[in-house]
């Protein structure tokens, strides 16, 4: 789980990593025999019993610096990646987060560029909104009417949700799998398992090559199937 891709010199949120250190992490994967791809390949091979070796990269909030420093890096390792945008704050900025620097987003031609590019579109609902305390009404617009307003940029089927926050609950999930979404990330989801509530590991500015060996064991030992509720 990856956000910005910059500058880190003022990072409260510990939401950036440096194009250095993402090079870093990258080469490290293709070191080991592993190749980063979207969300939607990644669960396409699981289904078939295949894709020991893939792991799957998102990026969330759409940051236009997806495009600067991400983008070209992914294309170095011949990597791929899903990008989790914001529909409802195209060209805007992370309002969401009342600490530090303004980062603006994708706008729809940026969106559209990456999609051109191999990767996967997904939703992050519409305004970035902690879907577990919103209303019903809310609820909806942010899952159905992102998807709708998604499906209407990029021309595509989009299939992949990301839960804001990484917050979820079986609410959420309901309201996620009837809005026709076939998975939907979170971070840590608790209780709650299978394909509208998978984990993620947060990847920082800190994790340097011991680290992601760490985070990877760990992963291994509290990993569960996917295909519970």
């Amino acid at each position: 789980m990856y956000h910005s891709v910059g500058d880190c010199s003022n990072d409260p949120y510990r939401v950036t990593v440096s194009p250095h250190r993402l090079d870093r992490q990258l080469g490290w994967l293709r070191r080991r025999g592993l190749r980063g791809v979207g969300m939607r390949e990644l669960l396409a091979a699981r289904a078939r019993g295949e894709g020991q070796d893939l792991v799957g990269l998102t990026f969330d909030d759409g940051y236009a610096d997806f495009l600067a420093h991400a983008l070209p890096l992914l294309r170095r390792h011949a990597f791929g990646a899903t990008l989790f945008v914001l529909p409802g704050r195209l060209g805007g900025d992370n309002a969401w987060d009342p600490c530090g620097p303004r980062k603006p987003l994708l706008s729809a031609e940026g969106i559209r560029q990456a999609a051109a590019e191999g990767i996967e579109i997904g939703s992050h609902g519409l305004t970035h909104q902690d879907l577990t305390l919103a209303d019903d009404t809310l609820l909806r617009a942010e899952v159905n009417d992102s998807r709708a307003l998604l499906s209407e940029v990029t021309g595509a089927h989009i299939r992949g949700f990301c839960y804001p926050y990484g917050r979820v609950d079986r609410r959420t999930v309901e309201a996620v799998r009837d809005a026709g979404y076939s998975y939907a990330c979170a971070t840590t989801p608790g209780d709650l398992t299978g394909p509208y509530a998978l984990p993620r590991v947060h990847i920082g500015e800190n994790d340097t090559a011991w680290r992601l060996h760490l985070k990877r064991r760990l992963h291994h030992l509290h990993r569960r199937p996917i295909d519970g509720v």
